[in-house]
């Protein structure tokens, strides 16, 4: 089978075929950056984190660009309320956070949440505030082409005229008439409600360094019009992929679409949408507390854990988190890693060493087709459990067949990389108190050598005080936390 996506755009999955061969440009809708990142956000970095490292397994050289929205009104409406954040009645004199300042310490908090749950960088993270002449240029060129016009009312918008795109709507398949109107700027420079803002005349009410010159007047860009620009920029006016979430594709992605597709660029072969997490079935809302962030997620499990659940689902369809879902998940990985443990203590015990191998073609086969990760999942857990029964049967051939291609299917899923993200601490920790505790079983391996029994159960005894408990076996002994 080769390599096929569900594209938005056609309502179809298609044979993916790149415009270059051997060479994958992808761009994704990373974050605004006006609050702490929610599950939503996480879940979508994950998908396309996976869609990165199985472009990357099936040899094409992969160029990720996923933005950061460091401008938008709803960081400057944050930032106007800040003042009284954190503070009590009798600290009203705290300065407020100003915009840039508060965008720049959730930007590091998405740095930190991805890096947790072992989301590679991409090649590139540009901000929109650092591409305002690629903005500027693409506006001109829109209005060149009849496609967009400054404000009637003088206020410095510039607006995108709808109407004069005829394919208006193809990503989402709507007719302009029955689309909403556009909310992000004053309608009564418009001239259809549906215009949408490329750039906003500056208000009195913002802070002046939330606006920049312009042809058109000081102001700032509109949020659509900063994903075309900085897409263009870094991946060329016709690249392969873009991403996001499937909450994006109206209006944001569609007014993507328009606006770079008016001003003569061929813009993106594929698009694809992640799906949303729900709670319980439910749309999470705080307003009735059925959410759970990422932060909290990481409270109540390992990073691997996860990262596990939040990838574990295709990524178009919907994702339900429960309350007994991380400890499903738990489980899950537990198999997974008690497999590679036994298998790795194994190898290393018959001075054997075991890297990644291959997928198994079952992985591939799923993978291949639209990134059906439960099906990948499937295969990952049938080469453990036949690993497992090699370990049974004392078959070598097949325990370190197995675990190449568990270690492989796990590098895929990114689920090594969230082990020593948020847990590269807890890793250094174990680490060391392994190094330890083997120093431990070797002097007690000397002692029963030496029929030293006393000195044997001692050590084990010590070893059982702390929690520890010492397994023997035909290959040496191994030791379990039990507390």
């Amino acid at each position: 089978m080769s390599l096929r996506f569900y594209d938005t755009k056609t309502a179809s999955v298609r044979d993916f075929k790149p415009l270059t061969d051997g060479e994958v440009k992808l761009y994704y809708c990373g974050a605004t950056v006006q609050g702490m990142p929610h599950v939503g956000h996480v879940r979508s970095a994950i998908a396309y984190d996976i869609l990165v490292r199985w472009l990357e397994y099936r040899g094409y050289n992969v160029t990720t660009v996923r933005n950061v929205t460091d401008i938008d009104d709803k960081i400057l409406e944050k930032s106007a309320n800040s003042f009284a954040e954190g503070f009590t009645a009798d600290q009203h004199y705290q300065p407020r956070e100003a915009w840039y300042a508060l965008a720049y310490r959730f930007e590091q908090e998405f740095a930190k949440a991805y890096a947790a749950l072992g989301v590679r960088r991409p090649t590139y993270e540009p901000r929109a505030t650092g591409h305002i002449t690629e903005m500027h240029e693409l506006i001109e060129t829109l209005i060149s082409r009849g496609h967009a016009y400054p404000a009637t009312d003088h206020s410095g918008d510039v607006y995108f005229d709808v109407r004069s795109f005829e394919a208006y709507g193809s990503l989402t398949r709507q007719k302009i008439d029955d689309m909403q109107a556009a909310t992000d700027a004053d309608p009564r420079g418009k001239r259809d409600p549906r215009d949408f803002a490329l750039w906003k005349g500056h208000k009195e009410s913002d802070p002046i360094t939330a606006s920049w010159t312009s042809p058109w007047g000081r102001g700032r860009p509109g949020w659509h019009l900063e994903c075309s620009a900085m897409a263009a920029k870094y991946l060329g006016t016709h690249f392969d992929i873009h991403g996001g979430g499937l909450d994006l594709r109206f209006p944001h992605h569609e007014n993507e679409l328009a606006q770079s597709t008016a001003a003569g660029q061929g813009f993106a072969n594929y698009w694809m949408h992640n799906g949303m997490v729900t709670y319980a079935g439910e749309k999470m809302s705080k307003s009735i507390g059925n959410t759970i962030s990422p932060e909290e997620m990481l409270q109540l499990a390992e990073a691997r854990v996860v990262r596990y659940f939040l990838g574990q689902a295709q990524y178009r369809s919907q994702l339900d988190y429960r309350p007994d879902s991380l400890t499903e998940a738990a489980a899950a990985v537990e198999r997974i890693d008690t497999f590679i443990s036994n298998a790795k203590y194994r190898a290393a015990n018959r001075s054997s060493s075991v890297q990644a191998t291959t997928v198994p073609e079952a992985f591939g086969a799923a993978m291949d087709d639209d990134l059906n990760v439960p099906m990948a999942l499937a295969a990952l857990h049938e080469a453990v459990r036949r690993g497992n029964a090699g370990l049974d049967a004392n078959d070598d051939a097949i325990v370190y067949e197995s675990l190449g291609q568990v270690l492989a299917m796990t590098e895929v899923l990114g689920l090594d990389d969230a082990r020593s993200g948020s847990n590269a601490a807890h890793s250094a920790e174990a680490e060391a108190l392994d190094t330890l505790i083997q120093a431990q079983l070797a002097e007690r391996t000397q002692a029963r050598a030496a029929k030293d029994w006393a000195r044997s159960d001692a050590i084990r005894d010590a070893l059982a005080s702390a929690g520890i408990t010492v397994a023997d076996s035909a290959d040496g002994a191994r030791w379990i936390l039990t507390k």
